[in-house]
């Protein structure tokens, strides 16, 4: 078998280890290991890396454990607002949604934004109008309610606060999804989606959507996905700046996975963390919080997930 290579991530920041029940644990990694499975075995029948990170992420969508999809966190109005992106390695071809209410799986609408139209972000009402043309999968408000989720939002409720699932502050912790891939082909890919932060207003879009802030790929360099403080990604175009170490300072990809994460966000104040592949099939899998919710698959038999740092 050619090389074939995956990563997923589910959050950067956990449920502290005081409050994560054995139960608790074994869903998360259960959840973990199906959708880096469900990548996996795509790429193994000779599936693309855009194909197999837009399966994985749509898996992890589709949990209410993770806050993307199902699981999205409650805006300041009661909403649900999500963002989602992939990016092609290949050919440096993207696809991006942001604001989007309704949807089942934003990565599915982000991929035929990259596939079908002309464009690379859609946004909001017009976003979903094309997804209507392209039939994509709608569900009611019901579909998104999530018990835990309605509660975080009622306590900030009226307020002028907001929550990152993986700030410090919070002792449960769940956040941001995301896959990166090798194929057969050679060809890397990267998927992001969110549900944003509770309590947002305004229309807050984080780091999750943006080419290369929360999400980049391209076959010369490394395909990253992103989760953390999203402004902060922002400001310090993370996943692009990656690419760049390598490019142009010949960085491997654990050397600028660690210099961007370790060093260079801490410095603006930034937490989180990120996954990252290269054309080799070698993976990086770097955060500066307590832990991230990650897992790993490839041909040479390397097949775990795991939570916290140690």
């Amino acid at each position: 078998m050619k090389n074939i290579s995956i990563a997923i991530h589910g959050g950067a920041g956990t449920i502290l280890k005081e409050y994560m029940t054995p139960d608790k644990e074994e869903a998360y990694k259960s959840a973990l290991q199906n959708a880096l499975d469900k990548g996996y075995q795509l790429l193994k029948n000779g599936g693309s890396a855009v194909d197999a990170v837009a399966k994985s992420v749509s898996e992890l969508e589709d949990n209410p454990l993770f806050n993307a999809g199902k699981g999205s966190v409650f805006t300041a109005e009661g909403t649900h607002e999500m963002d989602a992106s992939i990016m092609d390695g290949k050919t440096l071809h993207a696809g991006a949604v942001s604001a989007i209410s309704g949807v089942k799986n934003p990565v599915l609408l982000s991929e035929l934004v990259m596939n079908k139209s002309e464009h690379v972000f859609l946004t909001g009402k017009g976003a979903e109008e094309f997804a209507r043309e392209m039939k994509c999968e709608f569900c009611d408000t019901e579909y998104f309610y999530d018990k835990f989720r309605y509660q975080q939002w009622q306590e900030l409720k009226g307020s002028d606060q907001f929550k990152l699932d993986h700030s410090t502050k919070n002792e449960q912790k769940f956040g941001t999804v995301g896959a990166v891939a090798l194929d057969k082909f050679g060809n890397i890919a990267a998927a992001t989606s969110t549900g944003g932060m509770t309590n947002k207003k305004f229309g807050r879009v984080g780091d999750s959507p943006m080419i290369g802030a929360g999400n980049y790929a391209n076959n010369a360099t490394c395909a990253v996905s992103c989760t953390g403080s999203g402004e902060f990604f922002i400001r310090a175009v993370v996943a692009y700046d990656v690419s760049c170490l390598m490019e142009y300072k010949r960085m491997s990809l654990t050397d600028a996975c660690r210099e961007v994460v370790q060093r260079r966000l801490p410095k603006i104040g930034g937490d989180g963390g990120l996954i990252a592949i290269d054309s080799k099939g070698n993976i990086a899998l770097e955060f500066n919080t307590k832990g991230m919710y990650r897992g790993r698959r490839n041909s040479h038999g390397i097949n775990e997930v795991a939570i916290y740092s140690s």
